[in-house]
Protein backbone atom coordinates (compact mmCIF):
# COMPACT_ATOMS: atom_id res chain seq x y z
CA UNK A 1 0.00 0.00 0.00
CA UNK A 2 2.73 2.42 0.82
CA UNK A 3 4.26 2.48 -2.53
CA UNK A 4 1.13 2.30 -4.23
CA UNK A 5 0.20 5.07 -2.35
CA UNK A 6 3.88 7.11 -3.11
CA UNK A 7 3.16 6.50 -6.60
CA UNK A 8 -0.42 8.11 -7.00
CA UNK A 9 1.52 11.15 -4.96
CA UNK A 10 4.38 11.66 -7.18
CA UNK A 11 2.17 11.13 -9.91
CA UNK A 12 -0.91 13.44 -9.60
CA UNK A 13 1.74 15.67 -7.75
CA UNK A 14 3.24 15.90 -11.41
CA UNK A 15 0.45 16.25 -13.52
CA UNK A 16 -0.87 19.27 -11.15
CA UNK A 17 2.25 20.88 -11.63
CA UNK A 18 2.89 20.68 -14.98
CA UNK A 19 -0.34 21.96 -15.23
CA UNK A 20 0.27 24.83 -13.79
CA UNK A 21 -1.69 24.81 -10.39
CA UNK A 22 0.15 26.37 -7.38
CA UNK A 23 2.74 24.28 -4.99
CA UNK A 24 0.35 24.02 -2.25
CA UNK A 25 -2.63 22.93 -3.68
CA UNK A 26 -0.52 20.76 -5.63
CA UNK A 27 0.42 18.68 -2.41
CA UNK A 28 -2.73 18.90 -0.79
CA UNK A 29 -4.94 17.27 -3.96
CA UNK A 30 -1.67 14.56 -4.37
CA UNK A 31 -2.22 13.74 -0.65
CA UNK A 32 -6.15 13.32 -0.39
CA UNK A 33 -5.75 11.50 -3.45
CA UNK A 34 -3.76 8.87 -2.15
CA UNK A 35 -5.48 8.52 1.07
CA UNK A 36 -8.79 7.64 -0.67
CA UNK A 37 -8.21 4.37 -1.72
CA UNK A 38 -8.58 3.97 2.00
CA UNK A 39 -10.11 6.51 3.65
CA UNK A 40 -14.12 7.54 2.50
CA UNK A 41 -13.71 11.15 1.45
CA UNK A 42 -16.05 12.92 3.93
CA UNK A 43 -13.50 11.58 6.52
CA UNK A 44 -9.95 12.45 4.48
CA UNK A 45 -11.33 16.17 3.83
CA UNK A 46 -12.35 16.41 7.22
CA UNK A 47 -9.16 15.21 8.74
CA UNK A 48 -6.91 17.34 5.94
CA UNK A 49 -8.68 20.36 7.47
CA UNK A 50 -7.82 19.40 10.67
CA UNK A 51 -4.03 18.60 9.74
CA UNK A 52 -3.94 21.96 7.74
CA UNK A 53 -5.07 23.98 10.83
CA UNK A 54 -2.66 22.25 13.68
CA UNK A 55 0.38 22.73 11.05
CA UNK A 56 -0.24 26.43 11.03
CA UNK A 57 -1.37 26.75 14.37
CA UNK A 58 2.44 26.15 15.74
CA UNK A 59 3.96 28.92 17.86
CA UNK A 60 7.41 27.96 16.34
CA UNK A 61 5.94 29.73 12.68
CA UNK A 62 5.51 32.88 13.89
CA UNK A 63 9.33 33.35 13.63
CA UNK A 64 9.14 33.02 10.02
CA UNK A 65 6.85 36.21 8.83
CA UNK A 66 8.59 37.73 11.42
CA UNK A 67 12.24 36.98 9.42
CA UNK A 68 10.58 37.66 5.82
CA UNK A 69 9.76 40.99 7.14
CA UNK A 70 12.93 41.83 8.64
CA UNK A 71 14.55 40.53 5.43
CA UNK A 72 12.04 43.06 3.89
CA UNK A 73 13.23 46.30 5.76
CA UNK A 74 16.85 45.14 5.41
CA UNK A 75 16.64 45.03 1.66
CA UNK A 76 15.16 48.32 1.27
CA UNK A 77 17.09 50.18 4.26
CA UNK A 78 20.10 50.72 2.62
CA UNK A 79 22.05 48.05 4.01
CA UNK A 80 23.51 46.18 1.09
CA UNK A 81 25.91 49.49 0.07
CA UNK A 82 27.39 49.37 3.36
CA UNK A 83 28.16 45.34 3.08
CA UNK A 84 29.30 46.11 -0.19
CA UNK A 85 31.87 48.82 0.50
CA UNK A 86 32.96 46.71 3.84
CA UNK A 87 33.86 43.33 1.55
CA UNK A 88 35.98 45.79 -0.75
CA UNK A 89 37.97 47.09 1.69
CA UNK A 90 38.35 43.68 3.34
CA UNK A 91 39.34 41.41 -0.07
CA UNK A 92 39.60 44.25 -2.90
CA UNK A 93 43.66 43.40 -2.97
CA UNK A 94 42.66 40.07 -4.57
CA UNK A 95 42.38 39.39 -8.20
CA UNK A 96 39.04 39.94 -9.31
CA UNK A 97 38.70 41.91 -6.76
CA UNK A 98 35.16 43.17 -7.34
CA UNK A 99 34.03 39.34 -8.10
CA UNK A 100 35.27 38.38 -4.91
CA UNK A 101 33.57 41.24 -3.66
CA UNK A 102 30.42 40.32 -4.89
CA UNK A 103 30.63 36.48 -3.42
CA UNK A 104 31.44 37.73 -0.01
CA UNK A 105 28.99 40.78 0.09
CA UNK A 106 26.10 38.12 -1.39
CA UNK A 107 26.95 35.80 1.60
CA UNK A 108 26.37 38.45 4.04
CA UNK A 109 23.36 40.45 2.21
CA UNK A 110 21.66 36.56 1.91
CA UNK A 111 21.92 35.88 5.86
CA UNK A 112 20.87 38.80 6.39
CA UNK A 113 18.00 39.36 3.95
CA UNK A 114 16.99 35.58 3.95
CA UNK A 115 16.49 35.63 -0.24
CA UNK A 116 19.13 34.86 -2.62
CA UNK A 117 17.09 36.41 -5.38
CA UNK A 118 17.24 39.87 -3.26
CA UNK A 119 20.75 39.33 -2.58
CA UNK A 120 21.45 38.69 -6.19
CA UNK A 121 19.58 41.59 -7.05
CA UNK A 122 20.82 44.68 -4.54
CA UNK A 123 24.55 43.41 -4.44
CA UNK A 124 24.78 42.69 -8.19
CA UNK A 125 23.77 46.01 -8.94
CA UNK A 126 25.85 47.79 -6.22
CA UNK A 127 29.00 46.03 -7.92
CA UNK A 128 28.22 46.66 -11.73
CA UNK A 129 29.24 49.84 -12.23
CA UNK A 130 32.44 48.81 -11.21
CA UNK A 131 32.81 45.66 -12.92
CA UNK A 132 31.59 47.56 -16.49
CA UNK A 133 34.21 50.42 -15.64
CA UNK A 134 37.33 47.77 -15.61
CA UNK A 135 36.26 46.07 -18.32
CA UNK A 136 34.85 42.68 -16.55
CA UNK A 137 32.77 40.17 -18.55
CA UNK A 138 29.39 40.66 -17.72
CA UNK A 139 28.74 36.59 -18.23
CA UNK A 140 31.25 36.38 -15.50
CA UNK A 141 29.70 38.64 -13.68
CA UNK A 142 26.43 37.32 -13.52
CA UNK A 143 27.21 34.11 -13.11
CA UNK A 144 30.16 34.82 -9.86
CA UNK A 145 26.92 36.53 -8.89
CA UNK A 146 24.21 34.27 -9.13
CA UNK A 147 26.63 31.25 -8.03
CA UNK A 148 27.68 33.15 -4.77
CA UNK A 149 23.71 34.25 -4.03
CA UNK A 150 22.75 30.77 -2.46
CA UNK A 151 25.41 30.60 0.02
CA UNK A 152 23.57 33.13 2.56
CA UNK A 153 20.19 31.00 2.96
CA UNK A 154 22.99 28.58 4.61
CA UNK A 155 24.01 31.10 6.77
CA UNK A 156 21.48 31.93 9.91
CA UNK A 157 19.02 33.19 10.45
CA UNK A 158 18.03 31.21 7.98
CA UNK A 159 14.10 30.12 7.07
CA UNK A 160 14.50 27.05 5.32
CA UNK A 161 16.52 25.72 8.10
CA UNK A 162 13.42 27.00 10.70
CA UNK A 163 11.02 24.78 8.18
CA UNK A 164 13.17 21.79 8.55
CA UNK A 165 13.28 22.25 11.93
CA UNK A 166 9.18 21.81 12.43
CA UNK A 167 8.88 18.98 9.73
CA UNK A 168 12.44 16.65 11.00
CA UNK A 169 9.75 17.36 14.36
CA UNK A 170 11.75 19.55 16.46
CA UNK A 171 15.36 19.58 15.65
CA UNK A 172 17.03 22.16 17.71
CA UNK A 173 16.61 25.60 15.53
CA UNK A 174 19.73 27.09 17.73
CA UNK A 175 21.92 23.79 16.79
CA UNK A 176 20.79 23.79 13.05
CA UNK A 177 21.67 27.86 13.03
CA UNK A 178 24.90 27.59 14.38
CA UNK A 179 25.67 23.99 12.06
CA UNK A 180 24.46 26.27 8.64
CA UNK A 181 27.90 28.40 9.57
CA UNK A 182 30.50 26.26 8.04
CA UNK A 183 28.63 24.95 5.00
CA UNK A 184 27.39 28.50 4.08
CA UNK A 185 30.87 29.80 4.56
CA UNK A 186 32.04 26.51 2.24
CA UNK A 187 29.95 27.32 -0.60
CA UNK A 188 31.28 30.72 -0.38
CA UNK A 189 35.05 29.86 -0.46
CA UNK A 190 34.28 27.49 -3.54
CA UNK A 191 33.08 30.87 -5.66
CA UNK A 192 36.02 32.71 -4.12
CA UNK A 193 38.19 29.95 -5.55
CA UNK A 194 36.52 30.02 -9.13
CA UNK A 195 36.88 33.59 -8.72
CA UNK A 196 39.84 33.78 -8.45
CA UNK A 197 41.09 31.84 -10.95
CA UNK A 198 38.84 33.34 -13.78
CA UNK A 199 39.91 36.47 -12.72
CA UNK A 200 43.63 35.41 -13.42
CA UNK A 201 43.28 33.98 -16.74
CA UNK A 202 41.15 36.74 -17.78
CA UNK A 203 43.46 38.93 -16.36
CA UNK A 204 41.85 41.07 -13.55
CA UNK A 205 43.52 42.69 -11.28
CA UNK A 206 42.80 43.71 -7.22
CA UNK A 207 42.63 47.34 -6.27
CA UNK A 208 46.08 49.08 -7.24
CA UNK A 209 47.99 50.19 -3.88
CA UNK A 210 48.80 48.92 -0.35
CA UNK A 211 46.31 47.45 1.82
CA UNK A 212 44.98 50.58 3.74
CA UNK A 213 43.75 49.53 6.98
CA UNK A 214 42.17 53.43 7.78
CA UNK A 215 39.90 52.36 4.76
CA UNK A 216 38.76 49.31 6.14
CA UNK A 217 38.52 50.78 9.76
CA UNK A 218 35.67 53.56 7.96
CA UNK A 219 33.95 50.75 6.21
CA UNK A 220 33.90 48.27 9.42
CA UNK A 221 32.01 51.39 11.03
CA UNK A 222 30.04 51.80 8.87
CA UNK A 223 28.89 47.95 8.12
CA UNK A 224 28.91 47.43 11.90
CA UNK A 225 25.49 48.57 12.50
CA UNK A 226 24.12 45.83 10.07
CA UNK A 227 26.41 42.93 10.72
CA UNK A 228 25.66 42.87 14.54
CA UNK A 229 21.92 41.64 13.23
CA UNK A 230 23.29 38.53 12.92
CA UNK A 231 25.44 38.95 16.31
CA UNK A 232 22.56 39.98 18.10
CA UNK A 233 20.04 37.77 17.12
CA UNK A 234 21.91 34.31 16.71
CA UNK A 235 24.22 35.29 19.85
CA UNK A 236 20.71 35.51 21.60
CA UNK A 237 19.36 32.18 20.46
CA UNK A 238 22.76 30.17 20.81
CA UNK A 239 23.06 32.02 24.82
CA UNK A 240 19.42 30.95 25.77
CA UNK A 241 18.28 34.71 26.24
CA UNK A 242 15.77 34.15 24.00
CA UNK A 243 13.71 32.05 21.58
CA UNK A 244 14.45 31.68 17.70
CA UNK A 245 10.82 33.26 17.31
CA UNK A 246 11.41 36.37 19.82
CA UNK A 247 14.87 36.58 17.96
CA UNK A 248 12.76 36.92 14.53
CA UNK A 249 10.98 39.87 16.16
CA UNK A 250 13.91 41.54 17.29
CA UNK A 251 15.27 41.50 14.06
CA UNK A 252 12.49 43.32 12.63
CA UNK A 253 12.93 45.91 15.59
CA UNK A 254 16.37 45.79 14.52
CA UNK A 255 16.05 46.82 10.63
CA UNK A 256 13.81 48.56 11.60
CA UNK A 257 15.39 51.29 13.85
CA UNK A 258 18.14 50.98 11.08
CA UNK A 259 16.48 51.36 8.05
CA UNK A 260 15.12 54.97 9.92
CA UNK A 261 18.23 55.91 11.06
CA UNK A 262 19.98 55.66 7.12
CA UNK A 263 16.42 57.57 6.12
CA UNK A 264 15.89 54.38 3.13
CA UNK A 265 12.31 53.58 5.08
CA UNK A 266 9.33 55.82 4.21
CA UNK A 267 6.01 55.71 6.02
CA UNK A 268 4.98 54.60 2.40
CA UNK A 269 7.68 52.29 2.03
CA UNK A 270 7.21 50.67 5.43
CA UNK A 271 3.31 50.11 4.61
CA UNK A 272 4.64 48.40 1.10
CA UNK A 273 7.16 46.54 2.82
CA UNK A 274 4.16 45.31 5.59
CA UNK A 275 1.70 43.74 2.77
CA UNK A 276 4.82 42.30 0.51
CA UNK A 277 5.55 40.54 4.05
CA UNK A 278 2.63 39.26 4.83
CA UNK A 279 1.89 38.37 0.91
CA UNK A 280 5.17 36.06 1.10
CA UNK A 281 4.20 34.82 4.55
CA UNK A 282 0.99 33.90 3.89
CA UNK A 283 1.86 31.86 1.28
CA UNK A 284 4.78 30.18 3.17
CA UNK A 285 2.53 29.48 6.32
CA UNK A 286 -0.23 28.15 4.13
CA UNK A 287 2.31 25.93 2.36
CA UNK A 288 3.40 24.44 5.57
CA UNK A 289 0.04 24.03 6.73
CA UNK A 290 -0.95 21.70 3.61
CA UNK A 291 1.71 20.12 3.73
CA UNK A 292 0.83 18.56 7.20
CA UNK A 293 -1.59 16.99 5.07
CA UNK A 294 1.44 15.07 3.50
CA UNK A 295 3.04 14.12 6.38
CA UNK A 296 -0.04 12.66 7.69
CA UNK A 297 -0.66 10.21 4.70
CA UNK A 298 2.61 9.67 4.62
CA UNK A 299 2.62 8.59 8.74
CA UNK A 300 -0.67 6.77 8.10
CA UNK A 301 0.12 4.34 4.89
CA UNK A 302 3.79 4.21 6.57
CA UNK A 303 5.75 5.57 3.23
CA UNK A 304 8.84 6.45 5.13
CA UNK A 305 9.19 3.08 6.33
CA UNK A 306 8.97 1.51 2.97
CA UNK A 307 11.32 3.71 1.21
CA UNK A 308 13.95 3.07 4.06
CA UNK A 309 13.38 -0.35 3.60
CA UNK A 310 13.46 -0.12 -0.24
CA UNK A 311 16.75 2.17 0.01
CA UNK A 312 18.84 -0.10 2.65
CA UNK A 313 17.91 -3.30 0.51
CA UNK A 314 19.61 -1.84 -2.08
CA UNK A 315 22.91 -1.25 -0.67
CA UNK A 316 24.22 -1.49 2.97
CA UNK A 317 26.93 1.15 1.68
CA UNK A 318 26.40 4.49 3.51
CA UNK A 319 28.34 6.48 1.14
CA UNK A 320 26.12 5.13 -1.94
CA UNK A 321 23.14 5.68 0.22
CA UNK A 322 24.28 8.73 0.45
CA UNK A 323 25.39 9.66 -3.05
CA UNK A 324 21.52 8.45 -4.68
CA UNK A 325 19.83 10.76 -2.09
CA UNK A 326 22.08 13.73 -3.20
CA UNK A 327 21.06 12.67 -6.69
CA UNK A 328 17.46 12.81 -6.09
CA UNK A 329 17.63 15.91 -4.59
CA UNK A 330 19.88 17.39 -6.75
CA UNK A 331 17.49 16.72 -9.86
CA UNK A 332 14.05 17.70 -7.90
CA UNK A 333 15.81 21.20 -6.90
CA UNK A 334 16.37 22.02 -10.33
CA UNK A 335 12.52 22.01 -10.49
CA UNK A 336 10.77 22.57 -7.18
CA UNK A 337 11.60 25.78 -4.58
CA UNK A 338 13.56 25.30 -1.48
CA UNK A 339 10.68 25.61 0.87
CA UNK A 340 8.31 22.60 -0.51
CA UNK A 341 11.01 20.37 -1.32
CA UNK A 342 12.38 20.06 2.60
CA UNK A 343 8.26 19.66 3.21
CA UNK A 344 8.36 16.55 0.74
CA UNK A 345 11.49 14.92 0.91
CA UNK A 346 12.28 15.39 4.63
CA UNK A 347 9.62 12.89 6.16
CA UNK A 348 10.72 10.49 3.39
CA UNK A 349 14.88 10.54 3.35
CA UNK A 350 15.51 11.52 7.35
CA UNK A 351 14.48 8.23 8.47
CA UNK A 352 16.63 6.43 6.22
CA UNK A 353 19.81 8.36 6.98
CA UNK A 354 18.68 7.86 10.88
CA UNK A 355 19.24 4.01 10.03
CA UNK A 356 22.55 4.51 9.79
CA UNK A 357 23.03 7.04 12.75
CA UNK A 358 23.28 10.28 10.88
CA UNK A 359 22.18 13.19 12.95
CA UNK A 360 19.23 15.02 11.95
CA UNK A 361 21.25 18.37 12.21
CA UNK A 362 23.64 17.34 9.35
CA UNK A 363 20.61 15.79 7.23
CA UNK A 364 18.94 18.93 7.33
CA UNK A 365 22.16 20.71 6.09
CA UNK A 366 22.83 18.44 3.26
CA UNK A 367 19.35 18.79 2.33
CA UNK A 368 19.25 22.32 2.54
CA UNK A 369 22.79 22.68 0.19
CA UNK A 370 21.51 20.42 -2.03
CA UNK A 371 17.90 22.42 -2.84
CA UNK A 372 19.84 25.59 -2.48
CA UNK A 373 21.73 24.37 -5.50
CA UNK A 374 18.53 24.12 -7.57
CA UNK A 375 18.47 27.96 -6.89
CA UNK A 376 21.18 28.35 -9.60
CA UNK A 377 20.03 25.34 -11.96
CA UNK A 378 17.96 25.69 -14.57
CA UNK A 379 15.00 25.32 -15.60
CA UNK A 380 13.49 27.04 -12.69
CA UNK A 381 16.44 28.68 -11.17
CA UNK A 382 15.54 31.95 -10.22
CA UNK A 383 18.70 33.24 -8.32
CA UNK A 384 20.48 32.61 -11.81
CA UNK A 385 17.82 34.16 -13.82
CA UNK A 386 18.02 36.87 -11.95
CA UNK A 387 21.12 37.45 -11.94
CA UNK A 388 21.09 37.15 -15.82
CA UNK A 389 18.62 40.23 -15.35
CA UNK A 390 20.90 42.31 -12.86
CA UNK A 391 23.86 41.32 -15.19
CA UNK A 392 21.87 41.98 -18.54
CA UNK A 393 23.65 38.72 -20.26
CA UNK A 394 21.74 35.77 -21.08
CA UNK A 395 21.68 32.13 -19.94
CA UNK A 396 23.96 30.77 -22.84
CA UNK A 397 26.88 32.82 -22.17
CA UNK A 398 26.47 32.46 -18.57
CA UNK A 399 26.59 28.83 -18.61
CA UNK A 400 29.89 28.16 -19.53
CA UNK A 401 31.49 29.78 -16.57
CA UNK A 402 28.66 28.42 -14.29
CA UNK A 403 30.32 24.68 -15.07
CA UNK A 404 32.83 26.26 -13.21
CA UNK A 405 31.04 27.18 -9.89
CA UNK A 406 28.63 23.97 -10.20
CA UNK A 407 31.89 21.80 -10.32
CA UNK A 408 33.07 23.81 -6.90
CA UNK A 409 30.18 23.80 -5.35
CA UNK A 410 29.39 20.19 -5.42
CA UNK A 411 32.90 19.73 -4.07
CA UNK A 412 31.41 21.52 -1.16
CA UNK A 413 28.17 19.24 -1.29
CA UNK A 414 30.56 16.60 -0.97
CA UNK A 415 32.51 17.80 2.12
CA UNK A 416 29.25 18.37 4.00
CA UNK A 417 27.96 14.96 3.19
CA UNK A 418 31.03 12.99 3.96
CA UNK A 419 32.27 15.02 6.62
CA UNK A 420 29.79 15.22 9.55
CA UNK A 421 32.45 17.88 11.17
CA UNK A 422 31.47 20.41 8.43
CA UNK A 423 27.69 20.93 9.97
CA UNK A 424 28.57 19.23 13.76
CA UNK A 425 31.78 20.84 14.77
CA UNK A 426 29.96 24.04 16.44
CA UNK A 427 26.46 22.63 17.57
CA UNK A 428 29.23 20.05 19.74
CA UNK A 429 31.42 23.16 20.83
CA UNK A 430 28.26 24.91 21.84
CA UNK A 431 27.36 21.45 23.40
CA UNK A 432 24.06 21.64 22.00
CA UNK A 433 24.47 18.02 20.38
CA UNK A 434 26.24 15.21 21.56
Amino acid sequence: MAMQSLTIILLVLAILLAAGIPISYAIGISALAAILKTVPLDVSVLTAAQRTFVGMSKFSLTAIPFFVLAGNLMNQGGIAKRLVDFVMALLGKLPGALLVTNVGANALFGAISGSASAAAAAVGSMVQEGEEQQGYDRAVCAATNGASAPSGLLIPPSNTLITYSLVSGGTSVAALFLAGYLPGILWALCCVLVAVLIAGKKGYKGTPGAFDWKILGAATLRAIPSLSLIVVVIGGIVAGIFTATEGSAIAVAYALFLGICYRNITVKGFWKILVDSAKMSGMIVFLIGVSNILGWVMAFTQIPQAISQTLLSLTDSKVLLLLLMNLILLVAGTFMDVTPAILIFSPLFLPVVQAFGMHPVQFGLILVYNLCIGNITPPVGNTLFVAIKVGRTSLSDVMPYMLFYYAAILLGLMLVTYVPAVSLLLPRLAGMIG
